[in-house]
């Protein structure tokens, strides 16, 4: 019934629960969920885990925010995607969320690594035909050009895909909806704080949207400040079914339906 659409069930946090957490999932009623990936060194781990497992996916990619690890290439992008059950290219994106105290100071300029690494990212998603998920904090202007420039406008050829755990405002959303791209939402958006996020959710179209739980992080309430699992991914479609009065389950069918359309897991 639920699709959790981006978790990282190969993280310490849950590796070592996977039976308990399937078992989980399957009494909440969550039959899906997508492994991502953020490192290529990560990549043989999450990938076995959609391999061992028949409603397991994967994606390959590096996250922006990894230093210190092996740099991307497009060919290496392109080979990795090939494999069985390899479903998305990402998470890529950029992020520029507290440079001062993260990142030694340095300025937005600084990071050309970033973009450097998400053109090679959109470049082999186009190359494959397989949808981007797309990390994006503090730098939406800049990862919007970027897929601009890259060709990522919806037309034929684009490849599409998902800005994951969204928290921008309702412009970004309108730009990422216009480039053909889908807008998914954590269990941040039954925190209390985030007000205006579920304005922004109430206005995404249903037919664009994916939920995810983004496990093993951010909790949805009433679990907020445990660790997540894809268990917890119905609490996020509890909250938008509140604000656009329809029952649960509706939001779990259309998500569902969403994530196989824009994914196409086989």
């Amino acid at each position: 019934m639920y699709v959790d659409s981006h978790c990282h069930l190969s993280f310490p946090e849950l590796a070592g629960r996977l039976p308990e957490i399937r078992a989980a999932m399957a009494a909440a009623g969550v039959d899906r969920a997508m492994c991502i990936c953020t490192t290529l060194e990560e990549f043989d781990t999450v990938h076995a885990l959609a391999l061992a497992h028949d409603n397991f996916w994967c994606s390959v990619g590096v996250h922006p925010d990894n230093e210190g690890v092996r740099e991307p290439s497009v060919q290496d992008l392109v080979g990795l995607s090939a494999r069985p059950r390899v479903i998305a290219i990402g998470e890529t994106g950029l992020d520029y969320y507290g440079m001062e105290d993260r990142k030694g100071g340095r300025s937005i300029a600084d990071l050309e690594w970033q973009r450097e690494r998400f053109r090679h990212h959109i470049r082999a998603a186009r190359q494959v035909g397989k949808p981007l998920v797309i990390h994006t904090r503090s730098a939406s202007d800049d990862t919007l050009r970027i897929l601009r420039e890259e060709g990522e406008d919806g037309s034929a050829g684009s490849a599409g895909g998902v800005f994951h755990c969204f928290t921008e405002t309702a412009e970004v959303a309108r730009a990422a909806l216009d480039l053909g791209f889908y807008i998914s939402f954590s269990g941040i958006l039954t925190f209390k704080s985030a007000a205006e996020l579920r304005e922004v959710a109430a206005f995404v179209p249903l037919d664009r949207m994916l939920i995810e739980t983004d496990s093993p992080y951010l909790a949805p309430v009433p679990y907020r400040g445990k660790t997540n699992t894809p268990a917890y991914v119905p609490y996020v479609a509890r909250q938008i079914a509140e604000l656009r009065g329809l029952a649960a389950e509706q939001v779990g069918a259309a998500t569902s339906a969403n994530f196989e359309r824009l994914f196409r897991p086989a």
